[in-house]
């Protein structure tokens, strides 16, 4: 197999006409990929994006081949998949204002040129949830920028920029009508898609701890910090410290933050799959 391109979390290797992509236990913030691992993440990742996958398959077709004919080295944490000719949009909807987005929404009173109303905070619930897409840029080539739909129209053209954005709205709200009954919010996720004999289909993850921030229904309350089920747990501790200016290396994590960030990996995957993480 020929190693095709390694990410910040998976390596995809060409197997003839498939592809293998294997999810590392790396970690990225910011853009940068801390030197410390966190246990079972790849495997996780793939397992509850398979699940996803599996739940959404009806909404819009996925990339699977196998989870099974892979290398017993990878299994359980490589996927055998269709060769997709990538999307170069970063396919966002957010159903409630944070991170980069609440950022965006305080400079502009908007995101990705969708007006929203005067006076939301940190958490705030949407009226309703937003496409709000951004650049897709290389790692150590920069960081995302916002696009507005006009953006995304003239980058693929209308028909797709209206499959784009149907897909993602489509998603998050199925995704977040199986993660409510569960006790979990989403407030927001990213997608990403690509082409096959002409057709829009799903790559990479879906609907993970690290493309998707989850959060604690019932600790629920805009103004404030949420009880993040997702990675940001790993930003807000990079936060706290001193020195590091969000480049190139990232700082080693401490062992209690190790096993904090992997609990909240496992909780949210047994909380939404029903089962029991082996």
């Amino acid at each position: 197999m020929e190693l095709l391109h390694s990410g910040k979390v998976r390596d995809v290797y060409a197997d003839g006409d498939d592809i293998l992509l294997v999810a590392s236990d790396r970690v990225s913030i910011y853009d940068v990929v801390l030197p410390t691992a966190i246990p079972d993440k790849g495997k996780i990742l793939t397992q509850l994006s398979l699940w996803w996958f599996e739940q959404l398959a009806d909404v819009v077709p996925n990339h699977i081949i196998s989870a099974t004919d892979v290398p017993a080295e990878w299994a359980g944490r490589a996927v055998r998949c269709e060769r997709l000719e990538m999307v170069m949009v970063e396919c966002i909807a957010r159903g409630y204002l944070a991170g980069s987005g609440l950022k965006e929404y305080e400079k502009d009173s908007a995101v990705s040129g969708v007006e929203l109303p005067p006076g939301l905070i940190e958490g705030s619930k949407l009226a309703e949830p937003i496409f709000t897409p951004t650049t897709k840029v290389a790692p150590g080539e920069g960081h995302d920028e916002f696009m507005t739909y006009a953006d995304v129209e003239a980058s693929v053209g209308a028909d797709v920029a209206a499959e784009l954005r149907r897909i993602t709205l489509e998603v998050y709200r199925r995704g977040s009508e199986v993660a409510a009954a569960k006790g979990i919010i989403i407030a927001d996720t990213k997608i990403e898609l690509g082409l096959a004999g002409g057709s829009l289909k799903l790559g990479d993850e879906l609907l993970t701890p690290d493309s998707s921030r989850f959060w604690a229904a019932d600790e629920w309350k805009p103004g404030g910090t949420q009880r993040y089920l997702d990675k940001q747990f790993l930003r807000d501790w990079s936060s706290s410290l001193t020195g590091w200016d969000r480049t190139a290396p990232g700082p080693e994590i401490p062992d209690e933050v190790v096993e904090a960030t992997r609990n909240r990996y496992v909780e949210v995957y047994e909380r939404l799959t029903g089962d029991a993480w082996r």
